[in-house]
């Protein structure tokens, strides 16, 4: 810790001290309106008007100083482009030598002061957190918002950087130039494919790209997986990153996702058909499609812990484990049992790999490439929910091997029990297991870091403002311990240990996104689960036609995305959109019940069509804002924020589809209002709760 703490001071300039953010005063200063609120002193809106004065002065004296160093950067290259000229003239190696150094030495500047933006962006990131958890969780929001593209304001100078972009580009090129390009007549502008692989101007770019945080479709996109990373990771972090990375084990990680997506949904199309030829009720399908998700909930704990510990053999590990498990479920058609159906799909269950998915891409991904990734971890999950369907559909044959029967009902098992093989095959050959010595050695260097960051931050970064002797004694008789304190409980990131520890770590606004996580999630389980009954009952649909349905309804949520992604998220807050969405929601469950007229075709499809589109979009911005205002601590370790809204999620699918099946004993006339009135009740109670946690700020 020590050492690191001197490494970050060389890396500070002693009289950039007074251009800090004073995180110490801000977060002095959320505390006394806590209080002065609490005991109905202060206004709660005069306090969102103080505190946005101060954010917009610290920004200002952040902006106005960047400004001015940049000023000075941009002289000196002005300087050295009047020797780069000369040089052309009359060529001299030692002088080439020189002046590239020097362009280089500017390099190392520029890269001092995009640490010395980064590091304030991480503290205004923190303050503003801060003050969501004291207040409610929609004033970050709000303040980025209306500042980010408003002519005004000082923080679109600090996420949009088009000075800093303006003087890596004139050190890129003359250190191009200056290269040795004997007998080449090409500039950089006509290899834009090449860029200069130089020291310096990667470490730039990529702090560059740590600084880019803009609101597009991949962005947007990728916050579905709930990939928690930290915001502000260290060089040494990035090159273990980068050693770990390799391209195909990404990808066979990708293609268990979409797999084990595949796997859960092929059987939608034909399970209440299986459950009636092994002798049970067709009801009984949401037992055999929710038996995956049941074992999922403890499976989703013990992958996640193995993934401390190895990639490679979990991933081997659920491969053998799903290819038992769907032998088994296409054998319970030949033996008659509906108990071997069942144990073939807890077997499935068993094998989800999801968890080990996300910590790769967390873990073993560089930053540079990890939206990306996360937004391939949820186009395969969704590529796989609609081709699950349309292959089971697909899948429309009869014939007999030996004793083996190969039919609708028993060729999901037996397709999906060869691609497992396959796979097996492939990731035994082409999966490279990530150095965990790598990963143990960085370890303590992580944790310097992050210690010495919240504690540049507890003190101010370095007490850039100077407070008055008064201020001072006030924080030496009490406030200092109740800092200390305060930031152990919320920046420490000792990962929990337990559920019940990572419980603890979730405030009420964190357990208001997972109640309608919980909820999409569960409604969304109720459409897809009881479709292949409902349509049957009132439409007469094949299995085909379902299939059909459940693919297209798979395949709008990529498109969807990249409108929400592109257009929607940059014309109104997150906040609109979860409410709106939520609304979205309940009306698609209210236009699905049969109650007045007779049921029909139109109404099905439209209704669950709205259900299912405004479920995705809400499920894509609450997980989004589900990773800003959930704990740092649950970024790593066994029980981190993904597995938690993993196992929100599961619990709730188990739970519709055992609702499913009770709701068939009251006969299929009564089982889609009875299976939609439990979606709406919670539905109303998200909504309300969302409101309840909104109205407390605003």
């Amino acid at each position: 810790m020590v050492a690191f703490g001197k490494k970050l001071k060389e890396r500070q300039i002693q009289e950039w001290q007074g251009y800090y953010i004073n995180y110490k005063l801000m977060k002095k200063k959320v505390r006394q309106y806590a209080q002065q609120i609490e005991v109905g002193t202060q206004d709660r809106r005069q306090v969102l008007k103080d505190f946005s004065r101060m954010l917009d002065n610290q920004i200002e004296k952040i902006v106005l100083f960047l400004l001015e160093q940049q000023g000075l950067l941009a002289s000196r290259l002005a300087k050295l482009d009047e020797q780069h000229d000369a040089l052309q003239l009359q060529p001299n190696i030692s002088q080439i030598y020189e002046l590239r150094e020097a362009y280089r030495a500017v390099g190392q500047d520029l890269l001092k002061l995009l640490f010395f933006v980064e590091i304030n962006a991480v503290g205004l990131r923190k303050i503003l957190k801060k003050f969501d958890k004291r207040f409610g969780y929609g004033f970050t929001n709000y303040y980025v918002k209306t500042r980010a593209n408003h002519p005004y304001s000082q923080l679109q100078q600090v996420f949009k950087h088009v000075g800093i972009g303006a003087v890596v580009g004139a050190i890129s090129r003359n250190l191009h130039e200056l290269q040795d390009r004997q007998g080449s007549y090409l500039s950089i502008y006509d290899q834009p494919v090449l860029p200069l692989q130089d020291p310096v101007i990667d470490s730039i770019r990529a702090a560059v790209d740590r600084l880019t945080h803009s609101t597009n479709f991949l962005n947007f996109l990728a916050q579905h997986a709930l990939i928690m990373q930290d915001e502000l990771p260290t060089p040494f972090e990035e090159q273990v990153v980068d050693k770990k990375y390799h391209f195909m084990s990404l990808l066979l990680n990708l293609a268990n996702t979409f797999l084990y997506m595949v796997n859960t949904y092929i059987v939608v199309p034909t399970a209440d058909n299986y459950s009636m030829s092994l002798g049970a009720a067709a009801t009984v399908c949401g037992i055999v499609i929710g038996a995956m998700a049941v074992a999922q909930v403890f499976s989703s704990v013990y992958f996640s812990a193995w993934s401390n510990k190895s990639y490679f053999k979990p991933l081997v590990f659920s491969s053998i484990v799903l290819f038992l498990g769907n032998i088994l479920y296409a054998l319970a058609y030949d033996v008659n049992s509906i108990a071997v159906l069942l144990i073939g799909r807890l077997f499935c269950g068993l094998g989800s790999a999801r968890a080990v998915n996300r910590r790769y891409i967390s873990d073993c991904v560089p930053q540079k490439f990890r939206m990306q990734a996360s937004a391939g971890f949820v186009s395969a999950s969704a590529l796989g929910m609609a081709c699950g369907p349309a292959l089971g559909g697909f899948l429309q044959t009869n014939f007999k091997i030996y004793k083996l029967t190969f039919n609708e009902d028993t060729l999901p098992g037996w397709v999906m029990a060869v691609a497992w093989l396959i796979y097996l095959v492939w990731l035994c050959i082409s999966f490279k297991e990530p150095s965990h010595e790598i990963e143990e050695n960085s370890i303590p260097q992580e944790s310097n870091a992050e210690a010495v960051e919240n504690d540049a931050l507890e003190k101010g970064l370095e007490q850039p403002l100077l407070i008055s002797s008064e201020d001072k004694q006030q924080d030496e008789d009490g406030e200092q311990e109740c800092d200390e304190s305060e930031e152990a409980s919320e920046d420490s990131h000792q990962a929990a240990t337990s559920i019940r520890a990572a419980y603890r770590l979730l405030t009420p606004s964190v357990k208001v996104q997972l109640l309608i996580y919980f909820m999409l999630k569960y409604a969304m389980e109720i459409l897809l689960s009881e479709s292949s009954v409902i349509t049957t009952y009132y439409f007469q649909w094949s299995t085909s036609t379902v299939a059909i349905f459940l693919a297209c309804l798979g395949l709008t949520v990529l498109p969807i995305n990249i409108v929400v992604g592109n257009y929607i998220s940059n014309m109104f807050e997150d906040r609109q959109i979860l409410m709106a969405s939520e609304i979205m929601v309940c009306i698609g469950i209210i236009l699905s019940f049969n109650l007045f007229i007779p049921y029909s075709v139109p109404q099905y499809v439209c209704s669950g069509l709205i259900l299912f589109v405004s479920a995705e979009v809400l499920e894509g911005v609450n997980l989004a804002l589900l990773s800003r205002v959930m704990s740092s601590r649950l970024s790593r370790g066994t029980y981190n924020g993904g597995l938690l809204s993993t196992e929100a999620g599961t619990i709730a699918r188990v739970i519709a589809d055992g609702t499913i099946t009770l709701a068939g004993y009251l006969g299929n006339s009564r089982l889609l209002n009875a299976t939609l009135l439990p979606s709406l009740l919670i539905c109303i109670s998200s909504i309300l709760a969302t409101c309840y946690t909104y109205n407390s700020l605003y």
